[in-house]
């Protein structure tokens, strides 16, 4: 369960901001998108962020995802060399010097954790791990370079003290070398997935292979399918070999790229989706086979490649955070995934959805809570500023509950929309 996210000097976001999944005690939609984490904490069900384009939305999921992939590769072998591959906030002389920040905050397996670090392109400058486990916060360990503070509670990390280069990540070396804490803190990384609605082809493999492992998985993917009323009967998983030659060149640079191994031959997998076929009364005569990538639309190819992630997500109890959620994808299909989550039947494990979109539609009280709502808007010096709507403050006060918060948001009450200058038009 992600309590919040804080991330500084990293790309458009300069000083720390701070994205919250804690819900405020406002009694709204209580029974549906929150949930109870602990006695006293009780933490949302999902929540969106709007923006106008280039005010730094994406960037908060990129440093999501910078920050995992951090923590899994940091202590590879592979990148004992490498520099670091952070940018920081360009846009001031302030930061030119000075490391990016990151920090989590969340719980797993009943247990409160702390986790951040700061680092540039050369080297790991802090590094911190506490956790709450009754009512105080209690130190694991601080790092502050090469010099480290190791609690009662972390001994599994001594060993590794004097093992830890200058720029990997000391959580991921214990990990690595099966601390039982820092294993458990992985852990609790890979259950949070980080994926983009631009780029969802890639999603694709996952699904199929969740499909492959677990025939169950299948008809959760049917279901889920049929529900969102796109014509889908059932589908056919087909393989045939390729050889190496045959592959896209895009592919084979991505995978160079990626370091992965080429074989001689892979595994292409084909999915062919299957619709029932009418006779001129309308009955069903027979089924008809359509190719996923070349005979469906591009939205149906998405539902399709993120329903893994997303079943996978609400079946486990994960935290899935997607970009452009709403891209190529009707505002019916998208209110529908919205719904998934706040349900509490079909999201009975309390998995959360951070999502980015442009669609204004959603922003109906019957949908989602203020504290639910976030902007992200750019200053006049670059930066990016995060804040939710109920957190906002107008000139009369804060926004009220049965406020009309789309329309006020197209008429810019809240910020974080274009500022088109019309008047400089040339035409």
């Amino acid at each position: 369960m992600l309590i919040q996210f804080s991330v500084g000097n990293y790309l458009s976001f300069k000083d720390p901001i701070t994205f919250s999944m804690v819900a405020s005690p406002r009694g709204e939609l209580e029974d549906t998108n929150v949930f109870k984490a602990t006695d006293k904490l009780q933490l949302l069900k999902s929540a969106v962020i709007y923006g106008a384009n280039a005010s730094g939305k994406s960037n908060l999921f990129k440093a999501i995802r910078f920050a995992r992939k951090f923590i899994f590769t940091s202590s590879k072998e592979s990148q004992a060399t490498e520099a670091i591959k952070i940018t920081n906030f360009r846009l001031s002389t302030e930061t030119e010097n000075k490391p990016s920040f990151f920090e989590f905050i969340f719980i797993h397996e009943n247990i409160k954790y702390r986790y951040g670090f700061e680092v540039d392109r050369t080297e790991v400058h802090r590094e911190w791990l506490f956790y709450t486990p009754t009512i105080r916060e209690a130190l694991l360990f601080a790092r502050e370079k090469d010099s480290f503070q190791i609690g009662t509670s972390f001994k599994e990390g001594k060993p590794f003290t004097g093992k830890t280069r200058k720029n990997a990540l000391f959580l991921s070396v214990v990990a690595q070398w099966n601390g039982p804490t820092a294993e458990k803190i992985l852990k609790w990384f890979k259950s949070f997935n980080v994926i983009s609605g631009l780029d969802d082809r890639r999603y694709l493999n996952y699904t199929l292979r969740k499909i492959e492992e677990d025939q169950n998985f299948k008809k959760e993917v049917l279901e889920f399918l049929r529900i969102a009323d796109i014509g889908i009967e059932d589908f056919d998983v087909e393989q045939r070999e390729i050889h190496l030659q045959e592959l896209p060149k895009q592919l084979v640079e991505r995978m160079l790229k990626d370091e992965m191994p080429l074989p001689d031959k892979v595994v292409n997998i084909e999915l062919k989706t299957i619709h029932n076929k009418f006779d001129k009364e309308g009955k069903i005569s027979s089924q008809e086979k359509f190719e996923l990538g070349s005979e469906e639309s591009e939205g149906t190819k998405k539902l399709f490649a993120i329903s893994g992630p997303i079943l996978d997500t609400l079946k486990d109890g994960k935290i899935l955070a997607m970009d452009e959620l709403d891209s190529r994808l009707h505002p019916l299909l998208s209110n529908f995934l919205i719904k998934l989550f706040n349900s509490n039947i079909k999201n009975s494990s309390n998995a959360q959805l951070i999502f980015a979109s442009h669609d204004a539609s959603f922003l109906k009280k019957e949908v989602f809570r203020r504290d639910q709502v976030w902007f992200a808007e750019k200053d006049q010096y670059g930066a990016t500023n995060l804040y939710s709507l109920v957190e906002y403050k107008k000139e009369a006060g804060k926004v009220r509950k049965d406020a009309s918060f789309s329309k006020d948001y197209l008429l810019g009450k809240y910020g974080a929309i274009p500022n088109i200058k019309e008047s400089n038009l040339i035409f």
